[in-house]
């Protein structure tokens, strides 16, 4: 197949990239910068320009654009940033999707924050939006496929999880200290974490691809029963690590570091990936000691 990625260079981008080329697949890169070499397309979301001539002849899109949602303090510039910079990748793509003459498959990445912080409630794709600036901003991502829903495309909205890898992403903060003996529990400990590796991330994503009368939410995690407490995982880390992870972060500490990220990092969401587990996905990492030993780079 000929694939189109968006946000190709980022954690969740290049591994997808890889494992599709590993397969046979064409990947075509759209990227902000002139192209610099084979399988690349030039595309300026901010300004909404892609030439819908650019997609022809692709089996499918993954759209995985988006400035990191912990990569800074939340300001109110750096959540305007957060929002536009997923609205208007996603939005070009929608509507250069509108105009091909034949439906393209459109996997569009989107994040558990859709169901904000709800204690001890089990959430699948069928239960309602939380409250909530991530809230919010995840509802808008979500809509902004509406013109390629509308024009008949098979669109996939991917609520990933807290994506645990041995590079990058949430580790790359955790590990360090892991290391030291200091990854405690954040506040209480006792928030939910639904979480994915990401080697089955990235499986998940294909599996959507190949798929493309799965169409919807889906939400991109272990199954519940392999959720586990915020503490619980910071304790299987510091057991793979041989280091202690009792030290902890209180909330109020945290909420003065980090701001109104701290409300996010803090939540508990326990979500159910309902549609994965009724479509036939098998996971590589099921258990939390598994996926922390793939973390600490012990397992593949």
């Amino acid at each position: 197949m000929r694939i189109a990625i968006t946000g190709s260079s980022g954690l969740i981008g290049t591994t997808l990239t890889a494992a599709l080329r590993e397969r046979g697949d064409e990947v075509v890169r759209l990227v902000r910068r002139p192209p610099d070499g084979p399988g690349q397309v030039r595309w300026d979301p901010a300004s909404g320009r892609l030439d819908p001539a650019d997609l022809q002849g692709v089996s499918a899109i993954v759209n995985l654009s988006g400035s990191g949602i912990g990569d800074k303090r939340w300001t109110a510039a750096y959540k305007q940033e957060l929002l536009d910079s997923r609205l208007d990748s996603t939005g070009t793509l929608a509507r250069a999707v509108e105009q091909l003459d034949t439906p393209v498959r459109l996997v569009n990445a989107s994040a558990m924050g859709y169901y904000g912080d709800r204690g001890e409630e089990l959430v699948d794709e069928d239960s309602t939006p939380g409250h909530g600036f991530l809230v919010d901003l995840v509802a808008a991502w979500e809509a902004a496929t509406a013109p390629a829903a509308a024009a008949g495309a098979p669109v996939a909205l991917a609520r990933t999880g807290l994506v645990i890898a041995p590079h990058g992403g949430l580790m790359a903060r955790v590990l360090p200290l892991a290391k030291l003996g200091l990854a405690g529990p954040l506040g209480s400990g006792r928030q939910w974490w639904s979480w994915i590796s990401l080697t089955d991330e990235v499986r998940a994503l294909v599996h959507l691809i190949d798929h493309p009368e799965i169409t919807g939410p889906v939400n991109l995690c272990v199954p519940d029963a392999a959720a586990v407490r915020q503490r619980d995982a910071m304790r299987a880390l510091g057991r793979e690590l041989h280091r202690p992870a009792f030290v902890p972060a209180p909330g109020p500490a945290l909420r003065v570091v980090l701001g109104e990220l701290a409300g996010d990092a803090l939540a508990s969401t326990r979500m159910a990936p309902t549609v994965l587990q009724r479509t036939g996905f098998a996971w590589q990492h099921a258990d939390i000691a598994a996926a922390m030993r793939y973390a600490a780079g012990h397992d593949a």
